[in-house]
């Protein structure tokens, strides 16, 4: 039977020029179990090493055509043969020799003649090295593959989180605005339903008002034709009723009366178009100019003029613009954000000046609406306040974020705005402001 072979314990190469020297030193080797591979040249063994890949390089200096030190420099900067350790065996015995050694590359000195134990127990030692050397090599380039894969995991996790978190925060707003609408719009339709009961009862009395009334002048104007003594009650009462300033001043009273109701009216009827919620589960056609006007109709009383400032300006540029298919009652909250900052903004900037100055340059507003390519409603809502440093205007549409003062502002406005004009509409919010001049709001709307 064969003996059995047992698995070499290292690889060895041995480059010498001395072939008594390569023939020792191979035996040797051999004998303790390790794998050897013999070289006579420098040149042959970098050929060589192509195709091996040993644990361990012995290497002699004093070789021709190529000396050891040139070997090991050539070893050491290619990246196959670079991490092998070396070790130098030479005649040479000087310090100088041994650094030269060190410095090209080499991990250990053995100088000839040498001991079989010393060169045993070195070789022992640095093939032990270089095969921890590999493990933790290998252990490393496993760990970090497995740190590259668990890096990859987190990012999908953190990115996944990060769409989930932008979703609760989409949702969050829409509960905020589905809410603010809702609440908004029975608060709106009640005090409109509670306002028109008596309106009409009003407008009707006021009708039968003035037909009594008129049958009453006639009555006391055909009474004074009749011949009356002149010391009766009935004449001194007649003589004392000036019916020619009542016939005068009565119907204009009752005339700026249902003027009056009509203006109450007019308002609970922009009431609730601005707060139109009975379609918003669908788009509905609506006109724009319509929206727009109702929400000035209800911020009328904060575009007036007051004891600080004189009224705001509003300038209607229309369009000649046709309905459209959107959600009314949410546009109108859009145009009502908008135009609501846009006084909030003029009241807080104008605590520093004078009410001459105002009135010599007063606060304006202008509204524009517009077709572009047939294809899109723009709609540009100007103001000639102080405007919005560009850091102002990279935070504005931000979630919570809010210039005003503390309870003043939630920070929900334009960020619910920008929402409905992008996400539910699949238009554009954008804003253009230059700081001390003013800004523009621009919604864009599709054309369905």
């Amino acid at each position: 039977m064969e003996p059995s072979k047992t698995k070499a314990i290292g690889k060895i190469v041995i480059i010498d020029d001395t072939p008594a020297n390569l023939r020792l030193l191979a035996s040797l080797l051999g004998d303790r179990g390790y794998q050897v591979r013999p070289f006579p040249s420098g040149k042959l063994a970098l050929a060589g090493l192509e195709r091996c890949d040993p644990d361990l390089i012995l290497l002699d200096i004093q070789m021709p055509q190529m000396d050891g030190y040139e070997v090991c420099q050539i070893l050491k900067s290619q990246p196959k043969t670079r991490d092998i350790p070396i070790i130098f065996i030479s005649a040479l015995s000087e310090a100088l020799d041994k650094v030269k050694a060190f410095s090209c590359g080499g991990v250990d000195y053995i100088t000839k003649p040498f001991q079989a134990e010393e060169v045993i127990a070195r070789v022992a030692t640095h093939v032990e090295l270089y095969h921890l050397q590999q493990q933790l090599q290998n252990q490393n380039t496993y760990q970090a593959s497995q740190l590259i894969k668990q890096n990859k995991q987190l990012q999908e996790m953190n990115q996944e989180l990060i769409d989930q978190y932008r979703l609760v925060k989409e949702a969050q707003l829409q509960l905020v605005q589905t809410e603010k609408m809702a609440t908004l719009g029975n608060l709106i339709s009640g005090v409109a339903h509670e306002v028109n009961n008596p309106l009409g009862c009003i407008n009707a009395n006021l009708q039968i008002a003035q037909d009594y009334i008129t049958e009453l002048l006639d009555f006391i104007q055909v009474s004074q034709t009749i011949d009356l003594p002149a010391d009766s009650d009935l004449t001194r009462r007649l003589n004392e009723f000036e019916i020619e300033f009542i016939q005068e001043d009565l119907p204009q009273l009752l005339d700026s009366i249902l003027r009056s109701t009509k203006t109450i009216r007019d308002i609970s009827d922009s009431l609730r178009v601005f707060s139109r919620t009975e379609n918003e589960q669908k788009k509905s056609c609506f006109n724009i100019h319509a929206g727009l006007d109702s929400t000035l109709l209800i911020l009328r009383y904060r575009l007036k003029a007051n004891h600080q400032r004189p009224a705001i300006r509003v300038t209607k540029e229309y369009g000649a613009i046709s309905d459209i298919e959107c959600f009314p009652g949410k546009l109108n909250q859009v145009f009502m954000n908008i135009i609501a900052n846009a006084i909030d903004a003029f009241d807080e900037a104008n605590t520093d000046r004078s009410y001459g100055d105002i009135d010599a340059n007063p606060n304006q507003i202008w509204i524009r609406t517009m077709f572009i390519d047939g294809t899109m409603l723009q709609i540009e809502i100007q103001d000639n306040g102080s405007g919005m440093s560009e850091t102002l205007q990279a935070k504005v549409f931000n979630q919570g974020f809010t210039t005003k003062a503390v309870g003043k502002g939630t920070g929900l406005g334009l960020a619910i705005a920008r929402q409905i004009i992008e996400v539910e509409h699949g238009g554009s919010l954008k804003l253009q402001s230059i700081e001390g001049e003013g800004s523009t709001f621009t919604i864009s709307l599709p054309i369905l």
